[in-house]
């Protein structure tokens, strides 16, 4: 079986677990709709075959057979602006239940790291962007990625200048029954973010930065092979972005969250399909 026929299999698997399929047939013959998870594992496919909506959809009506682990054949395939517009229907909430099942593929160790990068804004033209004022180039990107599998666990995207601290103590709140310990580098230096995460039970390895003394013997006490995994993050970022891309496409803020959120869920099937 080819990569990307396990891809399909698998993606298609969980796009129905995420949607709650109900036998729904991929493409009805007689009108009607796609079922979601035709559409959930086509948007997939786009971000894993790294193309344009055009280009997905021509490369995918010459593979029959990969279709064919959808439900549908080449005939079915929609339009590419259909494709978009189906694109921007599906919630933000179903896109994040794909993301949690494609983590849950991992075996969980208990311990994360956490840290954010940056993503281009692809836009249309000059034009489009001084109609919307779409002045803010990049989307800052804030991961919480399980140190042993390098699956991403959850993660927060926004446009605005939030210091690393409060996003990192959002994103880590949502997951703190799951977590063992937390890594993160000396930009999640914050006194309250510590003990917010000890009382979850998360033990919190974040390195202070060193101005008196006693920082120096607080980062003498952090436990050096466990911090050092924070590093994972970094490998995480540059595997997306070297195999699936470092800009977002999407025109509107909560399509270019929605894409990421579907980047990361893509990566984690990958990674599953590795293991």
């Amino acid at each position: 079986m080819s990569k990307i026929s396990r891809f399909t299999n698998k993606a298609v698997q969980l796009a129905k677990n995420a949607v709650g399929e109900r036998g729904e047939v991929a493409a009805p013959e007689g009108g009607g709709g796609f079922a979601e998870y035709a559409v959930v594992s086509l948007h997939c496919l786009r971000v894993y075959l790294e193309k344009s909506y055009r280009e997905a959809l021509d490369l995918l009506s010459e593979m029959p057979q990969i279709l064919g682990e959808i439900g549908l054949k080449p005939a079915d395939l929609p339009d590419h602006s259909t494709l978009v517009k189906w694109f921007d229907r599906i919630k933000t909430a179903l896109w994040r239940v794909l993301l949690r099942l494609s983590a849950q593929e991992h075996e969980p160790s208990g311990h994360a790291a956490i840290d954010a990068t940056f993503f281009d804004r692809e836009n249309a033209s000059k034009h489009y962007c001084r109609r919307t004022n779409y002045r803010v180039q990049t989307l800052k990107a804030t991961a919480l990625v399980d140190t042993k599998s390098q699956a991403i666990l959850d993660v927060h995207c926004t446009t605005e200048k939030r210091h690393d601290t409060q996003l990192g103590w959002q994103v880590a709140r949502r997951n703190a029954g799951d977590l063992a310990s937390l890594a993160a580098d000396k930009g999640y230096d914050w006194m309250d973010l510590r003990d917010k995460l000890r009382e979850e039970g998360v033990r919190p390895l974040i390195k202070h930065r060193e101005f008196r003394p006693i920082d120096h013997a607080h980062n003498a006490r952090i436990d050096g092979p466990r911090y050092r995994q924070r590093a994972m993050c970094e490998t995480v970022f540059s595997t997306i972005k070297r195999t699936l891309g470092d800009a977002v496409r999407a025109r509107t803020w909560y399509g270019e969250f929605r894409e990421l959120v579907l980047m990361c869920a893509v990566h984690n099937i990958k990674q599953s399909l590795k293991q």
